[in-house]
């Protein structure tokens, strides 16, 4: 369509040459016309009309021009227009006072492209006018500016038809074009969105508009008045409406915008000002989405703050867990800063970096007295955290009462927001360290669960079953069995101190420790004492894993065993239809760091008969509290053992967690529950179970 549009346009501008220059010779040489004397008229109707398209769909659909780009556009156009008549100039010039030059023929000509050099440069502008015209625009406004072009195009249907509608209806259309045209003027929104460098550019871009205006309205007039001729076919700019009509809108808009972009000019760097300032507030409102860290957040509020206020120095103090403080700094150096804050705390001056009620006047003379520093104002601010002060935000400038209350109120709310920002960026590290948190969990529950045996060890003299719940998503607990010939199998208890992913891999390195040595057959103690010798230089200071060790001999039916710091065995003897615990000494593994730790375990050993039961435990058993606070305790462990010394050992298990739970009137424990329950029987029975 722009293509065609221009297309139309050049094509009518030639007829109209043609024509026009035709009609006029015909009329010199008293001879009758060729061509209508119309048709002069109605190509230049439709050379305006095509010109109005070309630059409609050339600049109104150019979205990413701005208020600048439109006032370069027309200042290009002008520019270009102005060259070639310029150059039409030069030729005349180099012609001199030919015989040519003296022709109204050829005058009319050059006339001709000097008119459709300025209707051009005025469509240009009229329609980038009509874009910032229509910046923000309403249903009255566009009915407005519509009701204006169908005035225009009125008054070019009938220059080009040349009706005469007398003088009284063309003056009130004029004078109604003249009102539409002022009313449309007054509207420069635009001229609000101008930094003040954009504003000084279009004042020099309008500037130039008006020469352009002047040189073509100068050239055009002169070249008409130099034309002897009088003929009626005759196209001339005096004698239409149109083009002054366009003209003095071109005109009264530019002057309008010219005039009002002056006059804003000295509050552009108030607007900069605040425009600037809910920039940097949004900057720190948003510093939670964009920055990585705290210091992001300390850095844009100084900056923000220093240009809001128009500071020549700041500084930002942040106070940590030591005694050290962080300082950033703008225009000062750290060491400066510092002086400056012990001399205001040195002479007691309240109400600055203390932030306290007081007031402090006349800042100048106390600043002065501080030597080497050329500041004389300074205010500060608190960052607040949780309404906690973590730092001090400070501002300086060389002159005397350098800050007014407008300036105090700004960066106070910068630091206010900063500190809602720092909140929300330790919240949010919280909550991945939660989220992190939850993820270790799962691992250390994943590692846990692959640690506990699925099945225990079968043996005609006795049964298993064991069971263990942890009380987090991960426990400490730990259990094993593992056959180490034909007539002995070893089997182990274990309490790791700590939580989470730690007690997870401690777990895996007793579990290691108990299947590398259990299968060289060792003795209990010795097992104990190359446990410890191999946990000592994994266990962190503070940890350390408790223990009992057996081995079962079903050829002397016996049991050898070695408590590390382990909760006493419950054992039932059958033949005296009694129970107790086996309370023997030793200490913990990882505690004792040396090879006298030899010297703190023994082996113990006990001999079995059919219907003997041991319950091992760990002390979540045993200190599981009911409503009042009371522990289940080693009694009631005992006594519930009791009750059921006739059931297999899987009962006895399932009747010990049913009491356990009745007792504390809840499942959610507190500590991780595990037992083992090892019940001789001397006959063939193969119990398989799964931990819980």
């Amino acid at each position: 369509m722009i293509r065609l549009a221009f297309m139309v346009a050049a094509l009518a501008w030639l007829v109209l040459v043609f024509s026009d220059v035709t009609i006029l010779f015909s009329d010199i040489k008293g001879l009758p016309p060729d061509l209508p004397g119309w048709l002069p008229r109605v190509m230049f109707g439709l050379y305006a009309v095509s010109l109005f398209y070309y630059y409609k769909f050339k600049i109104e659909q150019d979205e990413a021009l701005n208020f600048t780009d439109l006032l370069w556009s027309v200042f290009a156009s002008g520019l270009v227009f102005t060259v070639i008549s310029l150059a039409v100039r030069l030729v005349l010039f180099l012609l001199g006072e030919t015989a040519l030059v003296g022709l109204d023929v050829f005058k009319d000509v050059i006339y001709q492209i000097n008119l459709g050099l300025w209707v051009s440069f005025l469509l240009a502008a009229f329609i980038s006018w009509k874009r910032l015209i229509l910046y923000q625009k309403s249903k009255w406004l566009i009915r407005t500016w519509y009701l204006f072009e169908l005035g225009l195009l009125i008054v070019l249907s009938y220059d080009c038809l040349n009706f005469s509608i007398g003088e009284v209806p063309s003056t009130i259309l004029s004078v109604v074009l003249g009102l539409l045209a002022l009313v449309l003027s007054a509207n420069m929104k635009w001229v609000a969105y101008l930094n003040f460098k954009q504003k000084w550019t279009s004042l020099l871009l309008l500037l130039l508009t008006f020469f352009y205006l002047a040189y073509f309205f100068i050239t055009v007039t002169t070249t008409s008045e130099s034309m002897t001729s009088k003929s009626t076919a005759y196209l001339s700019f005096q004698s239409t409406i149109f083009i002054p009509a366009l003209f003095a809108f071109i005109v009264t808009y530019s002057v309008f915008s010219f005039l009002v972009i002056l006059f804003n000019l000295p509050t552009s760097s108030v607007f900069e000002q605040k425009l600037e300032e809910v920039v940097n507030f949004q900057r720190i409102s948003q510093s939670i989405q964009t920055e990585q860290n705290e210091e992001s957040v300390y850095s844009i509020l100084l900056e923000s703050s220093v240009g809001s206020v128009f500071a020549d120095a700041a500084w930002l103090e942040i106070r940590g867990a030591s005694t050290e403080h962080r300082f950033y700094t703008y225009k000062i150096t750290e060491k400066q800063a510092r002086e400056i804050r012990d001399h205001l705390k040195s002479k007691n001056i309240r109400g600055v970096l203390d932030q306290s009620t007081d007031k402090t006047k006349n800042l100048s003379k106390h600043l002065a007295q501080l030597k080497g520093t050329i500041y004389r104002s300074i205010v500060s601010f608190p960052i607040t955290v949780k309404e906690e002060t973590i730092g001090t935000l400070a501002l300086l400038k060389e002159l005397p009462d350098g800050f007014n209350k407008e300036m105090t109120r700004i960066v106070s709310t910068f630091s206010n927001q900063a500190g809602i920002s720092i909140e929300n960026f330790r919240l949010m590290e919280e909550a991945f360290q939660n989220e992190r948190y939850k993820e270790e969990l799962k691992i250390a529950k994943t590692v846990q669960k692959s640690l506990l045996p699925e099945r225990l060890e079968k043996d005609n003299d006795f049964e298993i079953a064991a069971f263990s719940e942890s009380a987090d998503e991960v426990g400490g607990d730990y259990y094993d069995t593992i056959r180490i010939n034909d007539h002995q199998i070893a089997l182990i208890i274990a309490d790791v101190s700590g939580k989470g992913t730690t007690a997870a891999f401690h777990m895996s390195q007793m579990k290691g420790i108990f299947h590398s040595l259990a299968q060289q057959e060792l003795d209990p103690k010795e097992f104990m004492v190359r446990a410890n010798q191999a946990l000592i230089y994994c266990l962190e200071r503070g940890s350390f894993i408790s223990a009992t060790y057996f081995v079962i001999n079903t050829q002397k039916k016996k049991i050898f065993y070695a408590r590390a710091g382990h909760c006493p065995v419950l054992y039932f003897n059958a033949a005296s239809n009694s129970s107790g615990y086996l309370k023997d000494r030793g200490k913990a593994l990882g505690m004792i760091k040396n090879k006298d730790y030899c010297n703190h375990v023994e082996t113990n050993e006990l001999s079995y008969l059919p219907g003997d039961i041991m319950v091992l435990y760990t002390d979540g058993i045993t200190e599981a509290k009911d409503s009042k606070g009371e522990e289940f305790g080693l009694d009631q462990l005992n006594n519930t053992l009791l009750e059921v010394t006739d059931r297999s050992a899987k009962e006895i298990e399932l009747h010990l967690i049913d009491r356990l739970y009745q007792y504390t009137g809840t499942k959610d424990i507190n500590d991780d529950y595990t037992t083992m329950i090892v019940k001789f029987t001397g006959e063939s029975k193969l119990i398989n179970t799964k931990p819980v």
